[in-house]
């Protein structure tokens, strides 16, 4: 005689009838695509559904209705980075993007460059994309004209954090010191953002752009008037290339004539490693 349970002689399986659930959450899904489990719960339940959690869940996951949650970038620790006062021209500049749209609502992005020193709007470049590579290609030509500067200052922006930039900066013909601002701390490249406002409330804010000529042509007016005209407070109300020239003036006084003028020897707030003094020569451009 065979010691068994009638209960489990007579069983027979029911197959799981969740049809019902589906077409619940399918409807929820299609239009609220972005809800996730927890939510497609309690709605559910304010509807007066009696399925508990486990059921949802167990149909939801079947379903592969789970939202891939994107993981947050991790950016490496930055230390703090005094705005100091740049004591010689290309001894920092600073870098940045705005953007803006045209009239069809294409985007375009703005590349700014500036030296803190005169702030001088050294590049305004506009496109509708502006990776790295061209990123580099701006500040390469700005080298070719006025020469390497000590360090470039930048936000944490995923053009700026490229290994590319990075390699570009420590080449051993340039080794420019890359300096990163905190995330969230835009006050720590204070004088690219003053001119970025500036630029924001007079051009980008003030005009209306049919096409990306025209942000060029504007953009570049613009700059000229900046650089060439415009009274600056922190600069005792003179336009950066006047406050350049008496830079270079009254350095050209205090040196003996005996030295060579062409070049002036600065020593830079931040010293890089290696070089005790940095020799530059500037000239005045309106690249």
């Amino acid at each position: 005689m065979v010691q068994l349970s009638r209960t489990t002689h007579q069983y027979q399986r029911k197959p799981k009838d969740d049809s019902e659930l589906q077409n619940a959450l399918m409807q929820l899904t299609i239009k609220h695509p972005s809800i996730g489990y927890w939510q497609c719960c309690y709605r559910l339940w304010n509807k007066g559904a009696n399925w508990n959690h486990k059921r949802i869940y167990r149909v939801y996951t079947d379903m592969k209705l789970n939202i891939r949650r994107t993981a947050k970038k991790r950016l490496p620790e930055r230390v703090k980075q005094p705005l100091t006062l740049a004591t010689a021209p290309n001894h920092t500049w600073s870098i940045d993007f705005m953007s803006d749209s045209l009239t069809d609502g294409r985007r375009f992005r703005l590349f700014n460059v500036i030296d803190d020193f005169n702030r001088e709007s050294l590049a305004i470049e506009a496109d509708t994309s502006l990776p790295t590579l061209r990123v580099i290609r701006v500040l390469e030509r700005l080298i070719e004209q006025r020469g390497a500067p000590v360090n470039i200052r930048c936000d944490n922006g995923p053009e700026f954090i490229s290994h590319k930039l990075k390699e570009w900066c420590d080449h051993q013909s340039r080794k420019i010191n890359l300096q990163f601002i905190q995330p969230g701390r835009p006050m720590q490249n204070a004088y690219i953002e003053r001119k970025n406002g500036s630029m924001r409330r007079e051009l980008l804010n003030a005009y209306l752009f049919n096409s990306l000529s025209e942000v060029r042509e504007l953009c570049d007016q613009w700059r000229d008037d900046y650089n060439n005209h415009r009274p600056h407070k922190s600069l005792g109300y003179l336009s950066p290339l006047d406050y350049s020239t008496k830079y270079f003036r009254d350095t050209a006084l205090s040196t003996p004539a005996s030295e060579d003028h062409s070049q002036i020897e600065t020593q830079p707030v931040v010293d890089k490693a290696g070089d005790n003094k940095k020799k530059i020569t500037f000239e005045n451009s309106n690249c």
